[in-house]
Parts: structure tokens; sequence; C-alpha cells
């Protein structure tokens, strides 16, 4: 076994390569760009050095300078993660020429299924089913034009080199193919340096489902069962997981015997994953090999109760395989999710920004975490924008969901915009609970995934309840630390002579204020809404919880609230609100008279809408601020000039910090 490793990568797969090579005692080594300094990978690795500026293409891409800290490190291994160099023949090369081992396939085998085309030809040849095609060397678009009537539609047109679901049309027409062709062609040229392409009939409401192969270096080759990986976005998995419920024993065992033809045929060495596409009647074929470890290893991990990346250093070593195919466990089901910073209402648009509230489950033998960041960390804008993978396991799926649907309530994620809320209602979703997505559902059907944008009122009434509560937790502390502790000045229930007096509560929820007045003390309210007047009586919150009764009918939420905001869950849906001040003006944001305009919470600018010299008038948009999942429009309180801009977009400011200010015209 190695003594020291290098890690070429960062965030989670990285920490998550240092925790078993701390298990195993064996030293790690980190690389780092000029973005990543103050990075998790950074901090948790026994030596690190920086590679170069904070673009991939200037770090985490340069074989050459991972090479040179390797050997000046003394790294008798490397391990590439995925992303990045990880599927790159020559690097894999250089590492080898250098005495260094590659932990990973040989370079050899990953050349074998660099292009689609090639690597379906081997497949075929192999005896593994792959989808009737087309994938000659002749790409004139007569020839295509021809083969694409042969093979029938609707088809997929795909780039024969690259992936990440670049490069692929879908044609339902003969008329539309030329059009569609030249599109496909244009966007693979310009992705991946290449226009060739190969066509495929277009399997319609397909299943996504991969094998975990490992190979070892004595000629051994195994599966470690299934995953299915279905809930797809534009191609991109949202949702995994082991077992699959779509598959019989029969398939399962067909499919993983063809996984292992697949890895053999190129002379398979490490974990590597055979990802295969699955008509509704069970017909399978071959899609690709990803010759790496994958995301979503995790749900293997947990279902047959192995370390992945353990046997990866143990094969890397010269080690065989531990176990025969016989051998291989399955126990239990797990799925998988991704926290992002994105904003599934713009398009899934990246985020990023400082992580200024991280909550995430207590890790437990069925709860597990995989993150490279922790709450203060910066989501950068170099990479991907991936906070954490949520995986669960249990004995079966039904209970795995519902674990997985708990799980994330306890999520909570300040400061960039979050998919928590979209992850909240997929996993909430017939086509999920029923496991019948396949992979074009979501984008079929997105909108019946997107966060509610009406306030619920049971949960706007536990927010005003919760934030209640607390006002009168934080004066009686005032009042036992006054020297009269009995003092009329230190309760804070709103009191008047011979009735409870009247009580204004305001939030911000997306930009809007919500206006509430309460009455009454001590978890038992009168609170008026927009919709009317309801009571709250019982109400307790202790520990995070808050129960009370909501017009007699007793309910229970999970609460996280301090001075700026409040966030209440019922256990199916969420709200989050910024607390403001009920007194103060609409859209105010000037401190005193005095021409400062100040942020009204903590948040990050987004935009600047005016420039120093310009006139402005009373109520017009001078900044934009995003906190709290939401854009706040910073308005102008009167006609005037803008003296100065204290913030640039992108800035992070606290609350009361001075934006800009105004003087008269």
């Amino acid at each position: 076994m190695f003594s020291k490793i290098l890690i070429a990568n960062r965030g989670e797969i990285a920490c998550r390569v240092i925790r078993t090579c701390r298990r195993l005692g064996i030293r790690t080594v980190a690389v780092y760009s000029e973005a990543d300094a103050d990075a998790q990978h950074v901090r948790q690795a026994d030596e690190a050095y920086p590679i170069g500026g904070p673009r991939p293409a200037e770090s985490y891409l340069r074989g050459d300078a991972i090479l040179e800290v390797a050997k000046r490190s003394g790294a008798q291994a490397i391990h590439p993660g995925y992303g990045f160099l990880s599927e790159n023949a020559d690097f894999a090369e250089a590492v080898e020429n250098a005495g260094i081992a590659f932990i990973g396939p040989k370079a050899a085998s990953m050349r074998k299924m660099g292009s689609k085309a090639g690597a379906k030809d081997l497949m075929m040849a192999a005896g593994v089913p792959v989808v009737p095609g087309y994938t000659g060397e002749d790409q004139s678009p007569n020839v295509l034009s021809r083969e694409a009537a042969r093979i029938g539609f609707p088809l997929m047109i795909k780039a024969a080199h690259g992936g990440g679901g670049k490069g692929m049309r879908i044609v339902h027409r003969l008329d539309e193919f030329i059009a569609q062709l030249e599109s496909c062609q244009r966007e693979a040229s310009n992705a991946f340096g290449r226009d060739r392409v190969l066509l495929e009939r277009y399997v319609q409401a397909p299943r996504h489902i991969e094998i975990q192969v490992f190979g070892d270096a004595h000629g051994n080759a195994l599966h470690l069962n299934e995953r299915e990986c279905s809930a797809q976005r534009r191609y991109q998995k949202v949702l995994e997981e082991s077992p699959s419920v779509f598959l019989t024993p029969e398939l399962r065992a067909a499919m993983g015997e063809a996984a292992v033809k697949a890895a053999h045929a190129i002379d398979y060495v490490n974990a590597g994953t055979v990802e295969f596409i699955v008509d509704p009647g069970g017909a399978f074929y071959f899609m690709e090999i990803n010759t790496r470890l994958q995301v979503e290893h995790p749900v293997t991990e947990l279902t047959t109760g192995l370390d992945l990346v353990e046997w990866q250093l143990r094969v890397a070593a010269g080690d065989a395989l531990p176990i025969v195919q016989q051998q291989v466990p399955q126990h239990g089901h797990a799925i998988e999710v991704r926290l992002y910073a994105e904003d599934p209402e713009a398009g899934f648009l990246p985020g990023s920004g400082r992580l200024e509230k991280l909550v995430l489950p207590t890790p437990s033998p069925q709860v597990r975490i995989d993150s490279g960041v922790v709450q203060g960390d910066i989501v950068s804008i170099f990479y991907d924008p991936m906070i954490a993978k949520l995986i669960v396991w249990d004995q079966d799926r039904p209970t795995a969901l519902a674990r997985l649907r708990d799980a994330l309530s306890q999520c909570e994620i300040v400061g960039p915009k979050s998919n928590i809320e979209f992850l909240e209602r997929l996993v909430r979703h017939p086509s999920v609970v029923e496991g019948s997505i396949d992979t074009g559902y979501l984008d079929r059907h997105l909108d019946e995934f997107m966060p509610a944008h009406a306030v619920d009122p049971s949960l706007l009434l536990a927010a005003a309840t919760a934030t209640l509560l607390m006002q009168e937790a934080v004066a009686r502390e005032a009042a036992a630390l006054s020297s009269d502790h009995s003092s009329p000045w230190a309760i804070a229930d709103g009191w008047r002579l011979g009735h409870a007096g009247r009580r204004p509560l305001a939030f911000l929820h997306r930009g809007e204020e919500l206006g509430l007045v309460a009455h009454g003390a001590d978890g038992e309210y009168s609170i008026e809404s927009a919709d009317g007047i309801h009571a709250v009586t019982g109400a307790r919150l202790r520990a995070g919880e808050l129960s009370l009764r909501l017009e007699s009918q007793a309910r229970r939420f999970l609460v996280r609230i301090d001075s700026h905001r409040v966030s209440v869950h019922d256990g199916d849906k969420r709200l989050d609100l910024v607390l403001v001040s009920a007194y103060r003006p609409k859209n105010a944001s000037v401190s005193g008279n005095d021409g400062r305009i100040v942020a009204p919470m903590p948040g990050r600018v987004v935009m600047i809408k005016a420039k120093p010299g310009q006139a402005v008038a009373a109520g017009q948009e001078l900044l934009v601020i995003e906190a709290m999942k939401m854009e706040l429009a910073i308005k102008s309180p009167r006609d005037g000039v803008v003296a100065e801009l204290r913030a640039a977009a992108g800035d992070f400011v606290e609350a009361d910090a001075v934006l800009a200010t105004l003087e008269p015209q």
C-alpha cells in the first residue's frame, strides 16, 4: 500500500479521499488554486501546495504543475477524483511515465472510450447490446440523412466526442434532420473541437441505469450492482438510488453480466461505471463507460458496505479484488441528492457567495453527508456549485424516502440561493415515490417541481408565533439581568391597561413585505393577517420545535430563528422569512435624514442601477441586494442626486452598511 498520495482535485471528493487515506494511515497531499487557499480539502490534508490561478485551466487542469508537486512532495500515487483530469488519458500516461501510480484505469482503456463511435463498435464486438444506429466515418450530409431514414424516427444525433449533454439533438422527422445536424455539429465543434456525430434510435421514456464495475491488474472484473439515475434535468442526474425498483432479478443479472463484458473488452482496471439506457419493455443498451469514480458512488457503498475509495487504492497498489462476484453484498436501499448553490426558478442558474449559514443533518448510519464546505466558506464562481451530497440508507425504499424527506427538512442554507425546496418537492412527487420517472420527465413537467410562490397561511402563522415567543424569551432574559426583575418596561407582551396591546410584526418574503398584528402573550395569541383573524393557543418553542394549536388543531413545526430571519417547516413545506421592523416606512432605506442609504439586511449586492452624479426620483431603484433566497430593491427615499456609491455588484454587505449617499438636487 502507498504511504503518501496526492489528490489532484478539490471539494467533496478530495475530502472523501482524505478521510479514507486517514483511516488507512496514508498521508495526503492536496493541491489548490488561488481561490481555494482556505478550502476544506486544503485544511484537512497533511500537506497542500498552490498550483495556479482560480480558473481550472490555470490550476486543476495543469497536469504539469500537479506532477511537479507530486515529485516534490514524494507522493507515490495520484488520485484524480472526478472531473478535471480524471478521464484525461494523456495525464494518466504522464503520471505512469513519471513512475507514479495513477489511481484509475490505464490510458489505453480511457482512449478506447474516448470516442462514442469507437466505444460502440467495441461493445458490439464484445456482445454488449447497443442502440441501433450509425457510427461510420463518412459524415457527409447525404450519407447521414440516408442512415437516419434507415434507423427511423425519433432518433438522436450525438457528438462522437465529449459528454455532459452537449452536442445532442432529438429529431422527430426527416425534414428536420439537416437543420438539427448542422446545429449539433456546430455545438460539438465549439465544445470539443471535433464535429463528428453518430446517430442512434431514440429510446422513448427510457430509464437510465448504471452498473458499478471494478477490475484489477490480475485480469479479474466484477460488478457491484446497479444505480438508477432516471431523475434527470437536461441530461444531468438529480437523484440516484440503489437498487432500482424497475429491474427484475433476471434483468439485473443480465445487465451486470453485460457490464463485466464491457470492462473486460477494454482491459479495465480500477473503478468505472457502465451506463445503460433501458426501454419500458426492459431492453437495455450500452451508452458509455465513465472511466472514473462517479459522484453517486456513496449509494453503492451504503448498500454493499464497501469502501470504493479503499478498493481504488488497493487495486492501484497491485492488490487483487478482495471478493468474487458471488460474494458481493446487497442490503437495504440508498438514495442520494445533491445540494447546489443554484436558483431553480431562474433556470437553475449557478450561484456563488459566502455560506452565511449552513445547517445539515447530523451524520448517522442512516444519513451520510459528503461535503467540501462548512459554514462561512465561499461557493466560488470558478467551480461546480455543489454544497453537499445528502445520502440516506434504510431497510427498504419507502423508509429511505421518508428518511430523505426528514433529512432535507433539517437543511438550511443562507447566502447563495439553493435547490433545497426543489429537492423537497422532487422526493414527494408521485413519479419518484412510485418509481416511475423516466429521463425526460423532469424536462417535460418542470413546473410541477418548482417551489410555490403563494405563502401557506399556517406556515406564516407559525413563523409569527415563533417570533413572538422569541421576543418574549429575550425580554424575560433581559428582565432577569436587570436590577428590577418586575419592571413593566421589561415585559414584551404589549400589555395595556385592561387589555393586551397591539403587537405588529413584519416579514419579507421574496421581496414582498408581509404584515401581521398580534394580541396576547405567553403562547396565547390572536393574529390578524390578510385573510382574517386566527387563534393560536398552547404555543411552545423548545429545541427548534414549535408546537401549537391553530383554530384548535394541534400542529408541530421545525423552527430556526435568529435576530434576522425565521424559517419554519411543517414536515412537507418550508417558509423562509426575513425579520424587519414593523415601524419602518415601506421601502425605507435611509438612516435618519442624513442622506445615507443603508442595507436593510445582510446580503450580496447583485446589481447597481445608478451612478454618482445621477439625478434620481423618489422610489427609483438604486441597487438590488440578494439575501435569504430573494432579491430586494433598494429605492431612493426622495428626489436627489447620487453623491457616492459605496458598494459594487458582488459585494457582501452587513445590515445597516451604507450603500450610497444622496444630496439635494
